[in-house]
C-alpha cells in the first residue's frame, strides 16, 4: 500500500468525515484527497518523477501533513525533516537523500534560504503552487520514506522505509492494541516522528487525527477531554509533565482506549502512577530502522489476572510483535544466547528497513549474520518479555530524541577552553537520559558558558543537562577515555 492508501481507506468509510483537524480548521477525507490528488499533479508539472525525493519541513500542521499523501500519490518518496535539527544536519540530510523538492513552513523561511535546495514551496504559497487533478498518479515505488538518522559518529544515514514496512508496522499496531469504532488520535508529538507513522492505522480506520502545533500540556488535556480523545502517542518527558499538570484530576480521560509511551526509557514509578491516574497505557518498542513495532505492551499486559499491576512486567519493552522475531545475539560471535542471557537485541521480519540509502557498508553491518542489530543490550525471560538494559553504541535518548555523545563532544571540544571531554547519558526521572558532560579544562571556564556555547552549535536538545570540570580523565594505557568508568563514578557518588 503507497501511503495515499491508507487515506483512500479511510475514505471509502465517509468521504465527508473528519481526517485533520487543527484549531477551528477541520479537513474532511474529501478534502485531504482533494488535496492530495493536486500536490501530485504539481509534483507531475514540476517534473517530479515517482521515486524522487521530496522532503517535509515544519512543525506539526494540518496542511503539511496532507502533503504527504500528495507526495505518496505521485510515487515519490516522503522525506520528513525534522524542525528541531539545526541548519548544517538538515543540509547534510537532504544533501544525502538527494532531495529535488522541499515544501517547509514559513517559520523555517531563514533556514531554507541556506539549505541551497533547488526547488521549495512554502506552505503559504501552496495554492498558487498546486495544479489540477487528473492523471498525475505514479507507480507503487517500493520505497515509501527516507528518515535521518544517525551514528556513533553523529554523521546522517538515511533509513529507507519501504511500503511492506509501514504495511507492516500498521497491520501490527492495529492486530497488537485496542481500537474500538473510528479513533480519534491526538498528535502533540512531532509528527515526524513516531507520532506520524501512527496516523496511518488510525487512517485506515476512518478515524480523525487532531494536530497540535505545538507542545502545551494543559491544551492537550484539554483537547483529549473536548474531542473524546481515544489514542494518543508521548514521550516519558511529557507524559511526566502531564502526571504533574494541575488539571490532570478534573479531566474527563474516560475516551482513551490506548495511550502509547516509548522513545526512552520510562521510569517504573511514574509508569504505576499513570496507570491510576490516566489509564489505559501501551508500551511500544522500536527504532527507526525497524518502526514502532519490535515489541509490544498493550494495556492489558499491565496487568495480572487479579487486575493488580504487574510490576515485574513494567521494565520489560513487552513481547515481540507477532510478525517480528526477536533474539539475543552474542555481538561478537553471533551465536544466539538462550531465555535470561544478556546480548545483543536482534530482529529479523518485513518490519526491518530496506537498508540505508547510499551506505552499503552501513546496512551490512547492521544485517550481519542475518539479523538486523538494534545496537540494544537485552535479554528475554521465561515469559517471552523484552528486557532492554544497556546499549553498545554511545546513543542517548533524551525526551524522545536521539543524541550522539562524539556529536556533542565535537562541539565541546571547539570551545577553547577544553582540552578534551566525554559524554554520556545517566538516569533521569524527567528526560529518561540526561546528556551528561565531563570536561577536562585547559583554562578556566565554567558549566553554564559551556551549555551555552553548544546550545548556539548543535540545539538545546542535544546540549548537555549537566557539566562536570575533572582535572583529568580517566584513560587506558593507549590513552583511550573510560566511558564505563566515568559513567559508574557518576553513578555511584552520594
Amino acid at each position: 500500500m503507497k501511503l495515499s492508501d491508507y487515506l483512500d481507506k479511510g475514505a471509502s468509510l465517509g468521504p465527508g468525515a473528519p481526517c485533520l483537524v487543527e484549531g477551528d480548521t477541520v479537513l474532511s477525507y474529501a478534502d485531504v484527497q482533494a488535496l492530495s490528488h493536486r500536490v501530485a499533479g504539481a509534483l507531475a508539472r514540476d517534473g517530479i518523477e515517482p521515486g524522487a525525493k521530496v522532503g517535509i519541513l515544519s512543525a506539526n500542521h494540518a496542511i503539511a501533513f496532507a502533503c504527504v499523501f500528495g507526495i505518496a500519490r505521485r510515487g515519490a518518496v516522503w522525506c520528513p525533516i525534522n524542525p528541531r535539527n539545526e541548519l548544517a544536519e538538515n543540509r547534510a540530510l537532504l544533501e544525502l537523500f538527494d532531495c529535488e523538492l522541499l515544501i517547509f513552513h514559513r517559520a523555517f523561511a531563514p533556514m531554507v534560504a541556506e539549505l541551497g535546495i533547488p526547488r521549495t514551496v512554502c506552505l503559504d504559497e501552496l495554492e498558487d503552487w498546486l495544479a489540477e487533478p487528473g492523471g498525475t498518479a505514479g507507480p507503487v515505488d517500493d520505497l515509501a520514506m527516507l528518515v535521518g538518522t544517525g551514528g556513533t559518529t553523529g554523521l546522517p544515514k538515511g533509513v529507507m522505509l519501504t511500503t511492506r514496512n509501514l504495511e507492516t508496522m500498521t497491520a501490527l499496531t492495529l492486530m497488537g492494541y485496542p481500537f474500538s469504532g473510528r479513533p480519534a488520535y491526538l498528535a502533540l508529538a512531532p509528527l515526524t516522528h513516531a507520532a506520524g507513522v501512527l496516523c496511518f492505522p488510525v487512517l485506515a480506520l476512518g478515524g480523525r487525527i487532531v494536530v497540535m502545533p505545538k507542545p502545551d500540556v494543559g491544551q492537550f488535556l484539554a483537547l483529549i477531554e473536548a474531542e473524546r480523545i481515544t489514542h494518543t502517542f508521548l514521550p516519558p518527558t511529557l507524559i511526566y509533565m502531564l502526571l504533574g499538570h494541575e488539571a490532570i484530576g478534573t479531566t474527563d480521560l474516560s475516551s482513551l482506549q490506548c495511550f502509547w509511551y516509548g522513545a526512552a526509557p520510562m521510569s517504573t514509578a511514574r509508569l504505576e502512577e499513570a496507570l491510576r491516574v490516566i489509564g489505559p497505557m501501551a508500551q511500544l518498542f522500536g527504532q527507526t530502522e525497524a518502526p514502532m513495532m519490535v515489541s509490544m505492551l498493550p494495556p492489558a499486559e499491565h496487568y495480572r489476572a487479579d487486575g493488580t499491576v504487574a510490576t515485574e512486567r513494567l521494565a520489560s519493552a513487552g513481547r515481540p510483535s507477532p510478525l517480528t522475531t526477536v533474539a539475543i545475539m552474542d555481538p561478537e560471535t553471533g551465536a544466539l544466547l538462550g531465555t535470561g542471557e544478556r546480548g545483543e537485541i536482534v530482529v529479523r521480519g518485513s518490519l526491518v528497513m530496506a537498508g540505508y540509502y547510499s551506505d552499503p557498508e552501513a546496512t551490512a553491518a547492521a544485517s550481519r549474520h542475518g539479523w538486523h542489530h538494534t545496537g540494544d543490550i537485552g535479554y528475554l525471560d521465561g515469559d517471552g518479555y523484552l528486557f532492554i538494559v544497556d546499549r553498545l553504541k554511545d546513543m542517548i535518548i533524551t525526551g524522545g530524541f536521539n543524541v550522539y555523545s562524539a556529536e556533542v563532544e565535537q562541539a565541546l571540544m571547539q570551545h577553547p577552553a577544553v582540552r578534551d571531554c566525554a559524554v554520556v547519558g545517566l538516569p533521569d526521572e524527567k528526560w529518561g537520559e540526561r546528556v551528561t558532560a565531563v570536561v577536562e579544562p585547559g583554562a578556566d571556564v565554567q558549566p553554564d558558558e559551556l551549555v551555552a556555547f553548544v546550545k548556539a552549535r548543535i540545539g538545546s536538545v542535544k546540549a548537555p543537562k549537566q557539566i562536570e570540570l575533572w582535572p583529568e580523565l580517566p584513560r587506558s594505557r593507549i590513552g583511550k577515555v573510560l566511558k564505563s568508568d566515568i559513567r559508574a563514578r557518576l553513578l555511584t557518588r552520594p
